[in-house]
């Protein structure tokens, strides 16, 4: 599922971005908040994809590629996962390259993926969970109208503090 915004274009990815995944998963800054196996070398990039690809195909998760409307790189990614079973909330997920960092990219395509998954997939709340110390997540959360779950951790990763956003309908 592509989406555009007046800058960029989110779509699917595939075995030709495997050097623009190495790059986003493995950057120093983007991981110093997040737990996660990052790839080391192009065959972990390529697996990462083949991974979200079929998770893709399963309708377990939607992924996006972030980029320039006039590049083909990729720049960052969104996504939307860990869906409810009945299908009424899932989790959003954003990563994206410090050199992009406070230009706006990542509430652009923000603001896109959330119309998206309440317009489109019908979601009732949408989750975010964030790095306690990752002020830059947590403000861009708070601008798109998330609020903080002060009531609710992350069993997972108790550094992490839960946001939500709710969708009301007519």
């Amino acid at each position: 599922m592509k989406l555009e915004t007046e800058r960029l274009i989110l779509n699917g990815i595939n075995e030709s971005h495997v050097e623009d995944i190495l790059r986003i998963r493995s950057n120093e800054l983007i991981n110093k908040y997040v737990r996660r196996n990052s790839p080391k070398t192009n065959y972990d990039a390529l697996e990462f994809i083949v991974s979200v690809r079929k998770r893709m195909q399963t309708g377990e998760m939607m992924f996006w590629g972030i980029s320039y409307k006039d590049q083909r790189n990729l720049i960052g990614t969104i996504c939307l996962w860990n869906f409810s079973e009945d299908r009424k909330t899932a989790e959003v997920g954003y990563e994206l390259l410090p050199d992009y960092h406070k230009k706006g990219i990542m509430s652009e395509a923000l603001s896109s993926v959330l119309e998206y998954g309440f317009n489109s997939l019908n979601l009732h709340k949408i989750f975010a969970f964030t790095h306690q110390m990752n002020r830059d997540s947590q403000a861009l959360l708070l601008k798109h109208g998330f609020v903080l779950d002060e009531h609710t951790t992350d069993e997972k990763n108790l550094e992490n503090m839960i946001f939500s956003l709710q969708y009301l309908r007519d």
